[in-house]
């Protein structure tokens, strides 16, 4: 009797347990989010290791194994021991590590510079040049490789038409710069520099300037100065930068194919058709670096706590004087951050109004009698004068329903994921110390630094089969997309929570207010502004995406999709004009956000 009493008392109090424990709304989100978050991220992943192993009718691994379907490990022989493992992996590959690389040195070195400069300098012209510096991550990933083309391509070199340089001046650039390594690290390092230039920019403004200041009383060396103080303070931001940096370019797909370099994104993509199963495995390498970074990042951050900014510090900011240079240096920087801001917009306006894309010659002659509207303007299906039956830009159905499908998506991304991932935040926040919470965390955050292309081919796997087929779908790019970006609602969700008082909620929660109305009422209106820019890097994200939506749908469904197939053609001139309308469609809505709630990516950084 005594024993059945005591069984009935254990019971009792697991399920009292359990009550508690489903009566605490964070829980329930935890869990919810933990079983959803981990089916969206394991099983593409399992999907495509699975693909791996798995003989494709019609490909090279049918050719060699002899048979229609099944399984083998010829994918894997053959992609690292054929006389083709040099040309379709290891080459790919160093260049894949190279670009990483020389991508993280310029982002790092163009962005923290640029960083100093603004915050620890009197230099001229800092808002300005504050604000303008993060057009280049605003804009789409394939715009400066474009640019690049187009100043320095030449008939001599690269075979096709001259761009600009040559035709202004008629000098001819080398191969190397061209096309390549060289340009692709550069583009895309100028293009990941505003990173560098908001996480290091950051740090500068809240240092505490004492350190530097006991150390110049002392009559320390500025340059021992910068590397035993300054450096090491900063060593928090510029090792995130490393990590955001190598991971986005590890995946970069446009920079590489339009700037001729061989990574394993664009060797995944060329040996997709014949070679399905070995691409696959070009796609698992790059999800390996992915997880390796993501295991890199936890252990940076283990210690997170240690670089927060704490009360007492120097409110003053050293100003380094720069003299005469101010001015000097201003200028230089406001010409680059032409070239790299204002000018890819005006350059892809111009190039809609050649006769022939891409062709500059006639500068050197002084003729512009042959500029022409027709790219814009023509309303019948015209199959001369390089049209090729297409209607022009402001008249074209495909480019029109291109451009709403690509709003209509962002939209949804950007309120799923903002929702999903204002929840996270919340919930982890309320259990930061619970294994649970951080295994949430963890999962929540994989996709952002696992590489675009390859969380695309995993989804691509998953849910193009016999089974589940929701390829060239809204719904697949919606699930995809918001797979990708709930990292940017939860980080910016949970940094704003992290700041909250348990007080505030455990008020209401006294006054037996309920939790939606906790959520609605008190919490979300006081961190409205962090919360809101959760859905906004969404949106912005996923209007100039190409290289996550790519394999998921066919031309004309998404802009981004649409302007590469046009780039394939041959019809510069289309592919010009909807990068224009990327542009000043991702710009336009940037100033209105701004306008309305505030919010600014360099907002607390320029001077």
């Amino acid at each position: 009797m005594e024993q059945s009493r005591t069984k009935a008392s254990a019971s009792t109090i697991r399920l009292n347990k359990i009550k508690t424990y489903f009566s605490k709304p964070h829980n329930v989100i935890l869990l919810l989010m933990g079983i959803v978050l981990t089916f969206t991220t394991v099983a593409p992943i399992i999907a495509i290791v699975q693909d791996t192993f798995k003989i494709h009718p019609g490909t090279i691994d049918a050719h060699l194994t002899g048979q229609s379907s099944g399984y083998t490990i010829v994918n894997y022989t053959d992609l690292f021991t054929s006389k083709l493992a040099r040309a379709n992996l290891w080459t790919p590959l160093i260049n894949t590590v190279w670009l990483a690389v020389g991508t993280c040195i310029v982002s790092i070195l163009f962005g923290g510079i640029m960083a100093f400069l603004i915050t620890r300098t009197n230099l001229k012209f800092k808002q300005y040049l504050s604000s303008i510096f993060i057009f280049p991550y605003i804009m789409p990933q394939w715009t400066l490789a474009v640019v690049w083309q187009h100043l320095f391509n030449s008939n001599a070199v690269t075979g096709t038409s001259n761009g600009l340089l040559t035709s202004l001046t008629g000098i001819t650039m080398p191969i190397w710069w061209c096309k390549g390594l060289f340009p692709s690290l550069v583009v895309l390092g100028l293009h990941y520099a505003p990173f560098a230039y908001i996480l290091i920019g950051g740090i500068f403004r809240n240092m505490d300037a004492n350190l530097e200041e006991a150390a110049t009383i002392l009559d320390t060396p500025k340059w021992k100065i910068m590397t035993r103080i300054t450096l090491p303070m900063v060593k928090p931001a510029i090792l995130s930068t490393i990590l955001l940096v190598f991971g986005s370019a590890m995946g970069s797909y446009p920079v590489p194919h339009y700037l001729g370099l061989t990574t394993l994104s664009t060797k995944y993509v060329s040996m997709n058709s014949k070679y399905t199963g070995e691409a696959s495995i070009l796609a698992i390498i790059m999800m390996v670096f992915g997880v390796a970074i993501m295991l890199l990042n936890q252990i940076s951050l283990t210690s997170r706590k240690n670089y927060t900014t704490v009360t007492g510090k120097s409110g003053q900011i050293s100003k380094i004087d720069l003299g005469p240079a101010k001015w000097i240096i201003a200028v230089i920087l406001v010409c680059t951050t032409f070239f790299t801001s204002i000018f890819p917009i005006l350059l892809f306006a111009f190039e809609t109004f050649l006769p022939n894309p891409g062709d500059y010659s006639f500068l050197y002659t002084g003729d512009m009698a042959n500029l022409t509207t027709k790219w814009w303007i023509t309303s019948e299906n015209v199959t001369e004068n390089g049209m090729y039956g297409q209607m022009g830009i402001l008249y074209n159905n495909t480019i029109r329903t291109a451009f709403f499908g690509t709003l209509f998506v962002s939209v949804a991304c950007a309120l799923i994921a903002g929702t999903i991932g204002t929840l996270i935040g919340y919930a982890v926040s309320k259990d930061r110390r619970g294994k649970w919470a951080n295994y949430v965390n963890a999962v929540a955050f994989l996709p952002y630094l696992m590489p675009s292309i390859a969380v695309g081919v995993a989804f691509f796997i998953l849910f193009s089969n016999k089974y589940i087929n929701l390829f060239n779908t809204y719904w697949l790019l919606i699930i995809v997309g918001t797979v990708k970006y709930i990292p940017f609602a939860s980080r910016a969700s949970l940094n704003s929570m992290l700041q909250l008082s348990g007080e505030i909620e455990e008020s209401a929660i006294i006054l037996n207010i309920p939790w939606i109305q906790r959520m609605t009422r008190i919490i979300i209106p006081i961190q409205k502004s962090s919360i809101i820019s959760g859905y906004l890097l969404p949106f912005m994200t996923c209007l100039r995406e190409l290289s996550l939506f790519m394999l998921l749908c066919v031309q004309g469904f998404i802009l981004s999709t649409t302007l590469d197939y046009f780039d394939e053609m041959g019809l510069y001139a289309f592919s010009s004009g909807i990068n224009l309308i990327l542009i000043v469609t991702i710009l336009i809505f940037n100033t209105i956000v701004n306008k309305v709630t505030g919010a600014s990516l360099d907002k607390g950084i320029g001077g």
